[in-house]
């Protein structure tokens, strides 16, 4: 698969949630004094039944260098797949991604106490999209499924790379990489079986 200027998925469905995601975690970062006590991704408090902090918590980060990382991320996979992005499949499949990796720290990795970033998610969309690149017939989506697998999978045995933890001053949350990639599947297997026009809809032009 290659990512060519003159090709980029430019159409308001598939541009438009992106653009609005990237949006809302500039504002987050540029009001994090103000907004993150409430919004983050806090354990204690979701457990007193704040439980918004499950979503709004992916749009904060630790600092400068984590925000551009995970808005490059978030770019770049949108160059990849964006031609299967709607509206409608984007905010849902965000939805799933987020709820799942967030339930997925709060009962399985409970010394995780606070958790801000986009990368769980992004996962998710990673895993989605190769799914739907096989789905497609691109045998691209085999490789991009397996390297992200082999990734989750070096995270769990090995942990993160510590220059990336010193880049965003933070430990990097690998169960959230986990758990979003989760997300992603679980949304994929629910189109498939569930919601299979929404697939046909999102096939590449």
């Amino acid at each position: 698969m290659s990512i060519s200027l003159h090709k980029l998925p430019l159409n308001k469905q598939h541009a438009l949630m992106v653009i609005i995601v990237a949006l809302l975690s500039l504002c987050a970062f540029i009001f994090n004094q103000g907004l993150s006590d409430l919004l983050v991704y806090q354990q204690t408090l979701i457990t007193q039944g704040q439980f918004w902090r499950l979503l709004t918590g992916h749009f904060f980060h630790t600092n400068g260098f984590h925000f551009l990382l995970n808005i490059a991320a978030l770019l770049m996979l949108w160059a990849l797949h964006g031609y299967f992005y709607t509206i409608k499949n984007y905010c849902l499949l965000f939805f799933i991604t987020a709820l799942t990796c967030s339930l997925g720290l709060y009962f399985f990795s409970p010394s995780i106490i606070q958790y801000v970033g986009l990368s769980g998610v992004l996962h998710g969309f990673f895993v989605w999209g190769a799914l739907m690149d096989i789905k497609n017939k691109d045998k691209t989506g085999y490789l991009l499924f397996v390297g992200v697998c082999v990734k989750i999978g070096h995270e769990q045995l090995y942990g993160a790379s510590s220059d990336v933890s010193n880049l965003i001053e933070a430990n990097v949350a690998i169960d959230a990489h986990l758990w979003g990639a989760v997300g992603g599947l679980l949304y994929f297997v629910l189109t498939l079986f569930f919601l299979p026009s929404q697939i046909k809809k999102t096939a590449k032009n």
